[in-house]
């Protein structure tokens, strides 16, 4: 291997660490994972908002919400009711002991990205995802779903 391949791979591997070291203190202090705590701070900014919105904002696929939804209700940290007019219809609420959670959660690592991304000019923005794409398609990555949070998956 070259020395760039490793200063890649070196690169790639501190993110990863960095996602997996947010992703457990987030559980140790919260008890969330960046994805539940992103739909609970959705909640919490918005009010009640239905399953699919949720779903399309956050780009997971329904399935994933339904379980997400599972495990947030089943802690008492969200409401779920039926819509009365569409019964295939969901509406999601936040409840005391979520926004609890949320109070005591750090900032997720995406969000930190974002904010840093954000400020940097148009030109770096555009070779950054440009050279992330491309290192996703050299790990033969760019067919996985993934959405726009850095997550290391369920909590258990």
């Amino acid at each position: 291997m070259s020395t760039r391949s490793d200063d890649a791979l070196i690169a790639l591997r501190k993110i990863q660490r960095m996602t997996e070291l947010a992703s457990k203190r987030l559980a140790q202090t919260a008890g969330l994972t960046p994805s539940q705590m992103t739909v609970l701070r959705m909640l919490e900014e918005q009010g009640e908002l239905s399953a699919g919105h949720v779903a399309e904002i956050t780009q997971l696929k329904h399935a994933t919400i339904t379980s997400l939804v599972d495990k947030l209700e089943a802690r008492g940290l969200i409401a779920r009711r039926r819509c009365d007019t569409d019964r295939r219809k969901v509406w999601l609420s936040l409840l005391p002991a979520g926004k609890t959670a949320l109070s005591v959660a750090p900032d997720p690592l995406h969000e930190t990205f974002a904010t840093r991304f954000d400020k940097l000019p148009d030109w770096q923005q555009s070779m950054l995802v440009a050279a992330l794409e491309r290192s996703a398609r050299l790990l033969d990555a760019e067919e996985l779903d993934a959405a726009p949070f850095l997550d290391i998956g369920d909590l258990g």
